[in-house]
């Protein structure tokens, strides 16, 4: 369906009587395959310059999860990577629906946004070779999970950890704000370092909450389980080096926290996190060793899932299932024309002593703002989701998506429990609110956000209405 447009955590619990008809138990299976780059080097995107990866430090993976209902199977994918884009997921999709029977539109895949995945681009023989194991592995892990159902149960609560999600957004002293790229002062500033006499106070919220989805077996063995955090990512995996971050030693973690049959599959998803990462601004943190970090929030993570999963009163095997896409056509931001004039003339300077006096990454944005002015489409198409698994919802949105997005969702949301994933199904820069464009700030930035500044109330409307299309299913 295509439309063209201008907090408390709950535990599952589901009364029989105020749920769809379901015409068979609940079945799932799930699967890891490895996606590990086999050939270097390999750029990692995430930064302004390339960053290029000699080795791996540990395996990437594409974790997926399906569930059937008899009416409804859809799938639910997890890959280690900064943020694949619509047109590498799409190929994946139809390799595994050809396979498996799945419609595409009933198949999520979303990025963890770890920052030392692989690129997947194709400009050398090392990247095309990736990107190509990377769509095989992809459609692979829903071929197998596939391949793997059978009679399951179902649960999922939700437990806090406030311990290492900060906002990144700060509003700084007065005297203390630097230029932006274009010359201009924003009124808050992402990553403003520790620095009490800069700080003042943060500018938006967090979510502390990991939600999560429980599934065992018949024999109530844990199948899987599927997380969602909204922390950025870590970072401090070793230089030159590819890793899933904390997302992929969260699943290796999750197998010693739960009573498994030796094939638990463990998945981090990435919530809203667009403005939040885990630097705790106001405090200083001892230095840590490559990875360390990343292991103690990996270390949290899995305990705090533990939690989460001890609040389930039971697991039920009669959940019905539903699953809705829709393509929401958004408009294309354009700069002024004023502000492409200044861009070129930022571009025209070549002394190496006048660039220097430049603001920081003015040329970068400059670049950005002539790419935009010269852009040929004036819309994109985008994709969203909404799933049902009995009385929790799931929203997917390709975007990195502000937090508060998600908390706003999970309010509005019909369903006593609802979970939230950025960088679903494709990655289309970042998703700030109205507000925060009001403010400035990196995530603001034409060029890091590409689409009209209101889309997030578009979006959020779009899915509203597809949660309570799916609450009132029968």
């Amino acid at each position: 369906m295509r439309f063209l447009l201008p907090a408390l955590a709950a535990v599952f619990s589901l009364p029989t009587a105020s749920l769809p008809a379901q015409t068979a138990p609940l079945r799932a299976g799930a699967s890891a395959v490895d996606i590990t780059p086999q050939q270097f080097p390999l750029n990692m995107p995430g930064g302004f310059s390339a960053n290029m990866a000699e080795k791996a430090h540990d395996p990437l993976h594409a974790r997926a999860l399906v569930l059937a209902d008899g009416r409804t199977t859809l799938a639910m994918v997890v890959v280690d990577n900064l943020g694949a884009g619509p047109d590498v997921l799409d190929e994946a999709k139809s390799i595994a629906s050809a396979q498996t029977g799945i419609p595409t539109e009933k198949m999520l895949i979303s990025s963890t946004h770890t920052h030392s995945g692989s690129s997947l681009n194709t400009r050398t023989p090392a990247a095309a070779a990736y990107r190509q194991r990377f769509v095989e592995g992809v459609a692979q892990s829903i071929i197998q999970a596939h391949a793997e159902l059978k009679p399951a149960s179902v649960g999922a609560a939700a437990h806090p950890l406030p311990d290492e999600v900060f906002n990144r957004r700060w509003f700084l002293k007065p005297g203390k704000m630097p230029l932006n790229p274009f010359g201009k002062m924003d009124q808050v500033k992402m990553n403003p370092g520790t620095n009490p006499d800069v700080l003042d106070h943060p500018a938006g919220p967090t979510d502390p909450d990991i939600t999560v989805i429980s599934v065992q077996d018949a024999k109530r063995m844990q199948m899987a389980v599927f997380a969602n955090y909204s922390l950025h990512y870590v970072g401090g995996a070793p230089s030159g080096e590819v890793s899933a971050d904390y997302y992929g030693e969260f699943a290796r973690l999750m197998p010693s926290r739960v009573r498994g049959n030796g094939k638990l599959v463990a998945m981090m998803s990435n919530g809203t996190s667009g403005d939040i990462n885990n630097v705790p601004f106001t405090v200083t943190r001892p230095p840590r060793e490559p990875f360390e970090q990343i292991r103690i929030v990996a270390q949290k993570a899995a305990d705090t899932t533990w939690f989460a999963m001890r609040k389930i009163d039971k697991h039920r095997n009669d959940v019905p299932l539903g699953m809705l896409q829709r393509e929401v056509t958004l408009k294309y931001r354009r700069p002024a024309e004023n502000d492409v004039k200044e861009a070129w003339a930022v571009l025209a300077i070549k002394d190496k002593a006048e660039i220097e006096k430049l603001p920081r990454l003015a040329q970068n944005y400059a670049g950005s703002v002539v790419s935009a002015a010269q852009r040929p489409e004036e819309t994109i198409t985008v994709k969203i989701q909404a799933i049902r698994i009995g009385d929790l919802a799931v929203c997917a949105i390709p975007f990195e998506t502000f937090v508060e997005i998600g908390l706003d969702l999970k309010k509005r949301s019909p369903f006593p429990q609802t979970m939230v994933i950025g960088l679903a199904n494709g990655r289309h820069g970042y998703l700030p609110t109205p507000e925060h464009h009001k403010l400035g700030g990196y995530e603001t930035w034409i060029g890091t956000n590409v689409v009209q500044e209101d889309a997030s109330v578009i979006l959020t409307e779009q899915l509203l209405q597809m949660l309570a299309k799916l609450k009132d299913a029968k």
